[in-house]
């Protein structure tokens, strides 16, 4: 392939399960081969679930709709936040481990392009407006060095950084999007004992500040962006609830009750249900909410001592699936759940 944005396209290793026809169905609690989870992603039109296994690994695990395992990508140091591209041919990967975004093809597991984000850049997670792909960056914890960059793979200067404006963030920011090309983004402050957010749109090729506030509470976990870009949801640790906002003024438009600690919120692709998940010990784990509902039309209840992982809920494009990334006790290794039709009274 020609090279992607004056970056030379790489090839990657691809370990391939040997034995497809033999390889396990998921059940409950499921092991991938990681050392840890980073993030999941869903390509709807091959029917592929991406699983990063964040920091401390250097791949991402590739099952079918089935939970079969079917590839792993290797060579990815430090696999953190994953993006689908909007055309869904390109799946990016923040290389925290490896100072670098990569590009993976959807159909051959490839990569094709690495765009550096220079040393010491740590680029953790990802979100998309349009065919850019913002990254939250920064590697050192504790001294207010979390940035957000930007990635145009079609541009002549694919990468740049320092666009968050005059935000201040602790660590690498979380972002999520509506996926618009005007947005908005969202940055969120995770993991502090009072964490704010900060809404931005999207003018030319920068972002523009909107709201931002600390109104989320403690310990952020996870945001999602509704497809209209009008209401953003978050779970913080500090909560018994999943709250929504106003990307506008982040004035309160809901909340959904879950066990303590919510850690997890994902917005059906047709805005019309909101999957919730928390660190909790009476295995009700998972809760899915019509958006304004006030009780839950499905309760998800995990086996004994699983729990849901920051940010390890995803819904497949038809609704008919929701991926439920989790671990058990205190192993890091994360287990792949699959609840087939989630919205179901």
């Amino acid at each position: 392939m020609r090279k992607a944005g004056g970056v030379a396209a790489l090839t990657v290793a691809i370990s391939v399960a040997t034995s497809l026809a033999a390889a396990p169905i998921a059940a409950a609690g499921q092991e991938l081969p990681l050392s840890g989870f980073g993030d999941v992603a869903v390509d709807n039109a091959r029917q592929r679930v991406f699983v990063s296994g964040g920091s401390s690994s250097n791949g991402v695990v590739v099952t079918d709709f089935s939970g079969r395992v079917r590839a792993v990508i290797e060579n990815q140091p430090g696999a953190d936040g994953l993006e689908l591209s909007a055309d869904g041919t390109r799946l990016y990967v923040a290389l925290s481990a490896g100072d670098a975004i990569s590009a993976i093809d959807t159909s051959t597991l490839a990569q094709t392009a690495r765009f550096p984000t220079g040393a010491g850049t740590c680029p953790t997670h990802l979100a998309r407006t349009g065919n850019v792909i913002w990254f939250g960056y920064g590697c050192v914890d504790g001294n207010w060095s979390g940035k957000i960059g930007r990635l145009d793979p079609a541009a002549a200067e694919p990468v740049r950084g320092d666009q968050q404006g005059a935000a201040r963030f602790q660590r690498a920011p979380l972002l999520a999007s509506s996926g618009g090309a005007t947005g908005p983004v969202v940055a969120g402050q995770l993991s502090l004992s009072q964490s704010m957010v900060q809404v931005y749109s999207v003018t030319g090729d920068a972002l523009s500040a909107g709201a931002s506030g600390d109104v989320v509470g403690a310990s952020l976990t996870d945001v999602d962006v509704s497809n209209d870009g009008v209401t953003l949801f978050t779970a913080a640790g500090s909560r018994d609830r999943v709250e929504g906002f106003a990307t506008s003024d982040l004035a309160r438009a809901g909340a959904y009750a879950t066990r303590p600690r919510p850690t997890a919120v994902s917005l059906s692709p047709d805005n019309g249900h909101l999957a919730t998940g928390a660190l909790t010990t009476d295995n009700n784990d998972v809760l899915v909410y019509r958006v304004g509902g006030v009780t839950p039309v499905n309760t998800v209840a995990l086996d004994s001592g699983e729990t849901v992982q920051p940010r390890g809920l995803a819904w497949s494009a038809d609704q008919r699936y929701l991926f439920v990334v989790t671990r058990h006790n205190n192993d890091p290794q994360p287990h792949l759940e699959i609840e087939r039709d989630p919205t179901d009274d």
